[in-house]
């Protein structure tokens, strides 16, 4: 039975040569390698073009090889229904980040939980200190998002020129912005 391999990256800068280099030096004979390029982890695995196409070409009994259990999926719940698909066509799933545990095994799918369960968690607690931050800065004065185009002198010129009967396409050209921006000051 063939070995597959696959690795993903979530910008274009990136690459998943370190992963195939990482999945040989670990003694596996990579046969088939599918990667994808500048996707997020945030997309599921089945929606990913390589992966679904791999998914495609594998045969039931194979194996597939990923240096991260995040290379699975994007969240425990992704990674379960990816595991347990895999599972269900008798494909052996090995993790390297695991120390080359077979995922479907029994001992494998406890792994898996207790891991998932933690990335989970650990998640959670990224975006409770993201939130605690945007909250500190918020207090602390600190305007937040992109700064503004046009000053506030400008954007009240603008509500008077426009109420005047001035059209959203000159502001646009008279303020070198967008019509969305001039739209969303003068609404």
């Amino acid at each position: 039975m063939a070995t597959f391999a696959y690795g993903r990256v979530s910008t274009k800068e990136q690459t998943t040569e370190n992963q195939r280099i990482e999945i040989e030096a670990s003694g596996y004979t990579v046969e088939y390698w599918y990667a994808d390029e500048g996707v997020s982890g945030k997309m599921s695995a089945m929606q990913r073009p390589q992966f679904a196409k791999m998914l495609g070409q594998m045969r039931d009994g194979e194996k597939l090889v990923v240096t991260k259990l995040d290379r699975l999926g994007r969240d425990a719940q992704d990674i379960g229904a990816t595991i347990k698909m895999l599972a269900g066509r008798k494909i052996e799933v090995v993790v390297l980040q695991l120390g080359k545990l077979d995922l479907t095994s029994p001992a494998g799918k406890l792994m898996l939980k207790m891991l998932a369960a933690v990335a989970e968690m650990e998640r959670d607690l990224l975006v409770e200190r993201t939130h605690a931050g945007l909250e500190r800065a918020k207090a602390e004065g600190k305007t937040l998002g992109r700064k503004s185009k046009t000053t506030p002198e400008q954007q009240e010129k603008m509500k008077n020129e426009y109420a005047n009967n001035a059209s959203v396409s000159s502001l646009a050209r008279d303020y070198g912005v967008s019509r969305a921006t001039v739209l969303s000051i003068v609404k």
